[in-house]
Parts: structure tokens; C-alpha cells; sequence
């Protein structure tokens, strides 16, 4: 496409909050919001941890009635947005707060049944939400999912176990907040995977059919800070500058998904989330140097930037022999922060290859490969990985 051919828009919260203490304010911005009765939306461990708590204490310190709803699972369900729904209407909530990573996916579904009735999976697609959300606050405790600023939400329907994709500006949260102070609590595994799972995020979105100027310095960026400081975050949870960097890492890769789209990777890697409730940060981690691999020949030039930007010497080389050494750089990044080294480490087994197979060919993220994909492509890439 010629530059002048070129238009494009570009997706992100109506304000941000970032760095260390920002989630101080979120009362101050609930009120802003024109709230009074808050859903607060969160998962069992944040609220035994006493996470969630403190939060509910911000938003009543300014006025804002607050109710917790701890149902939110690692794969949200559509049972988990029944379930929150059900709280929300009870309390007669009139603005939802997240709080963790998944729970913004359950939020944003309660959100969508909340202002548009029905059922969530009526909603499943592109542009199917016709009415705005409630007022949405998304507060961050991983590195990874950048669900709290994006206009996706992906959640499990329980009959087919397929993971629902739901894709409009209108279930953007009104305001993401990141305060790395929030994710010191995570550990090495759950940083490494969430730090995976960001990386990915912005390796696709750097060669997704939908990129563009703007995202691609975004993707670039985030490519860096993750290369750079998530064996630093892994190594050591206290280590509040490397939780700085990947809070900005995350939130980078998500405006460059966000706007540019994802592959194959995410294609395949929901999947084992969905039929066995495999982590999907790690089935990312793992299955990311066979996707670029698959990828190569189709945007060798690009990959080879997302080698340099991971650092790697690529002086010298053709732009195919530095794009190798993009795959070579995202496998050494996961040994060392210790990602299993393939599906099998975590319960997929070569006989649950055929339905995965079978359902990621329909995934929509295949539509925005830069290759183009067969059922026979993914079937032999779950086999590598395994």
C-alpha cells in the first residue's frame, strides 16, 4: 500500500495512569467518573492477599460504595460474567473497577451484558457491542495481559470450550491504571510468564497486517524493555525499577496489539487455554520461536529488527540470517527466565492436537498473520512445540 493510501486509527484509554503510587488516586477518579456504587471485580488470590481490600478502602474513602466480586478465573468464563453480572445488578453498581490481569476480561464482559442485556455470548465478534459500558477503571497487577487498556476481552464459552473473542472500541476501559508498587507481589514464575506474554504482544504486532508507523515504535519499544529487564523482574520481585520498566513494557505492547492486531501465536495459544485451561501467558511463551519461525520468510527484514532491538549483533548479516536470530534470541530469553520448554512440560498431549488444531484455524488473530495459515501448518507447529 502506497503512504498515501495509508489511514489508520489508533485505540487506547481515555487516561492512563502510570508509575509508582498511581493507583492512590483511584477514588479521585472513580468520582470524577460520576460513580457511586462500585463492582469491583477481582480474582480469589488478590482478595485473600488483601489486594482487593485495599482498593475497596480507596474508592470508600471517596465516597464510592464498593462490592467485591472475587469470581474472576485465570480463563475467564462466560459463568464468571453470569456470576459478576448477577453482583453488579444486585448492588446496583453503576461503575466497575478491575483489579489483577484476567479480571479485566470479566469485567469488560460484565460491562457488555450490564448496558447491552442479553447474554455475553450473543456478543462474540467484531463491533457487536451497540451500547457504551458502564464507566470501566482497570487497575494492573501483571506485566503481560494488557487487558486494562485495550478494546479486547477473551472469554471461555463453557459448552464448546472455545475462547470468545470480543473486539470494539466500545469496551476500552475509560482509565487504565499501572502501579508497579501492585505487581512486586508476583512471582518469578507469573512474572516470566506475564513478561513472555507482553513480548509476544509486540513481536506480533510488529509484523500484524494492521501495522503501522505508530505502532511499530511502540512494539519496538516494548521489545527492548522486555529483553532488557525481565530477567531482572524474574530474578528479583522487589527490584522496583525492573517492575517499572516492564509495567511500561506491557502497556507498549498493548497499544501496539492493540491497534496493529496479532498471529498465529495467539491463534494457537488460546487453544490449551481454552480446552484444558493451560496458562496462556506461558502457551505464548512457548509456542512464540515457532510462530516467528513459521513467519520468516514473510517478513524476514522485520524480524531481523526485532532481533536488533533484543539486542542482538546483527552487523553483517543478510536480513534472513539476522531474522534466524530473532527465533535463536526468544529462546534463549525463555530458558533463562524459565519457561517450559514445550507444551508437553505443562499437560498438552498429541492426542488433544486435532481439536486444538481444529479450533485455532477459526481463531480471528489468524485473519492478521503475515502468512498465510493451513490446518496442516498448525497441526505440525503443535507437534514441534510439544
Amino acid at each position: 500500500m502506497a503512504l498515501a493510501e495509508q489511514v489508520f486509527e489508533f485505540y487506547i484509554p481515555s487516561i492512563s495512569r502510570m508509575g509508582i503510587g498511581a493507583v492512590k488516586e483511584v477514588g479521585a477518579k472513580a468520582t470524577y467518573l460520576g460513580g457511586t456504587r462500585a463492582l469491583l471485580v477481582t480474582d480469589k488470590g488478590l482478595s485473600k492477599s488483601g489486594m482487593a481490600d485495599q482498593i475497596k478502602k480507596l474508592l470508600e474513602d471517596a465516597g464510592i460504595q464498593t462490592t467485591i466480586f472475587d469470581g474472576a478465573e485465570p480463563n475467564p468464563t462466560d459463568l464468571d460474567v453470569r456470576e459478576g453480572l448477577k453482583a453488579y445488578q444486585a448492588n446496583k453498581c453503576d461503575i466497575i473497577v478491575t483489579l489483577g490481569g484476567s479480571s479485566h476480561d470479566t469485567g469488560k464482559g460484565i460491562g457488555i451484558v450490564a448496558s447491552n442485556g442479553g447474554d455475553i455470548r450473543e456478543y462474540a465478534g467484531i463491533d457487536t457491542v451497540a451500547k457504551p459500558l458502564p464507566p470501566l477503571i482497570a487497575i494492573n497487577t501483571t506485566a503481560g495481559t494488557a487487558s486494562e487498556m485495550t478494546r479486547f476481552a477473551v472469554i471461555t464459552n463453557t459448552d464448546t470450550h472455545v475462547k470468545m473473542i470480543f473486539a470494539t472500541p466500545r469496551i476500552t476501559p475509560t482509565i487504565a491504571i499501572n502501579d508497579p508498587v501492585l505487581m512486586v507481589g508476583m512471582p518469578p514464575a507469573l512474572t516470566a510468564a506475564t513478561g513472555m506474554d507482553a513480548l509476544t504482544h509486540a513481536v506480533e504486532a510488529y509484523v500484524a497486517a494492521l501495522m503501522n508507523p505508530v505502532t511499530d515504535a511502540c512494539a519496538l519499544a516494548a521489545i527492548k524493555l522486555v529483553a532488557d529487564w525481565l530477567p531482572a523482574a524474574v530474578a528479583n520481585g522487589d527490584n522496583m525499577e525492573a517492575r517499572d520498566k516492564m509495567a511500561y513494557a506491557e502497556f507498549l505492547a498493548g497499544m501496539a496489539f492493540n491497534n496493529a492486531g496479532i498471529g498465529i501465536v495467539h491463534a494457537m495459544a488460546h487453544q490449551p487455554g481454552a480446552l484444558l485451561n493451560k496458562p496462556h501467558g506461558v502457551c505464548n511463551a512457548i509456542l512464540l520461536p515457532h510462530g516467528c519461525a513459521f513467519n520468516l520468510i514473510a517478513m524476514p527484514k522485520r524480524f531481523a529488527e526485532i532481533a536488533a532491538a533484543m539486542g542482538v549483533n546483527t552487523a553483517g548479516l543478510t536480513s534472513m540470517e539476522a531474522a534466524e536470530k530473532c527465533v535463536e534470541a526468544i529462546r534463549k530469553l525463555s530458558k533463562l527466565v524459565g519457561i517450559p520448554a514445550g507444551l508437553a512440560e505443562i499437560g498438552v498431549k498429541e492426542s488433544d492436537i486435532p481439536a486444538l488444531s481444529d479450533n485455532a484455524i477459526k481463531d480471528i488473530c489468524c485473519l492478521f498473520n503475515p502468512r498465510k495459515i493451513t490446518i496442516d501448518d498448525i497441526r505440525r507447529i503443535y507437534k514441534e512445540a510439544l
